[in-house]
């Protein structure tokens, strides 16, 4: 696969391993006949550490034997999530650090979880791009500060604190943005 062609969420293969494509950055030569250069912010997909990939626009990488599944959650234990297929109903279980940060985006019932397959193992979860929670608890506003665009802490039913704007009460539901954490409006 070209460079030029990769796109956010693409799973390539850089130095032997799966990584999956999270930003892109494209730098147009200011000198005639130089080469576009494509800056990719990539995971690795099974260490979950970040890589900076540079590469010309001619440049090739692999795109890995990789699967997204839809999947609902099952049930989480002491050590491990619980995932099960949609389409063929084949269990599957990830350890509960490695899913640490994806847990609190994931309140009761979510739909649009998809497993990251790698291998005929899984490997990851890719959550939807914004998930709606409810508040559980947030200060209450102070009257006359709407002057000025304050944010407080508020915290959702899985436990994530988030800014949210200073008219915001406790017991509204909200679409929070799963990759930046950052509260997106009302749901």
């Amino acid at each position: 696969m070209l460079a030029k062609d990769i796109k956010t969420g693409t799973v390539v293969v850089h130095d032997g391993n799966p990584v999956i494509i999270q930003g892109i950055n494209v730098q147009s030569p200011s000198a005639r006949g130089a080469a576009t250069l494509y800056k990719f912010r990539a995971r690795n997909v099974l260490t979950k550490n970040k890589v900076d990939i540079v590469l010309k626009g001619t440049d090739n990488l692999d795109e890995a034997d990789f699967s997204r599944r839809d999947v609902q959650v099952t049930y989480s234990d002491a050590t491990h999530l619980h995932l099960m297929d949609k389409e063929d109903f084949q269990d599957y279980e990830l350890p509960l650090e490695e899913v640490e940060e994806e847990m609190q985006y994931m309140p009761e019932g979510l739909e649009g979880i998809r497993a990251l397959i790698y291998n005929d193992e899984c490997v990851g979860l890719d959550l939807p791009p914004t998930v709606e929670m409810t508040i559980t608890q947030c200060d209450p506003s102070v009257k006359g500060n709407s002057a000025t665009s304050r944010s407080k802490p508020a915290t959702m039913e899985t436990g994530l604190v988030v800014q949210v704007p200073e008219h915001i009460k406790e017991g509204e539901r909200l679409k929070i943005d799963t990759r930046t954490g950052m509260f997106v409006s009302r749901a």
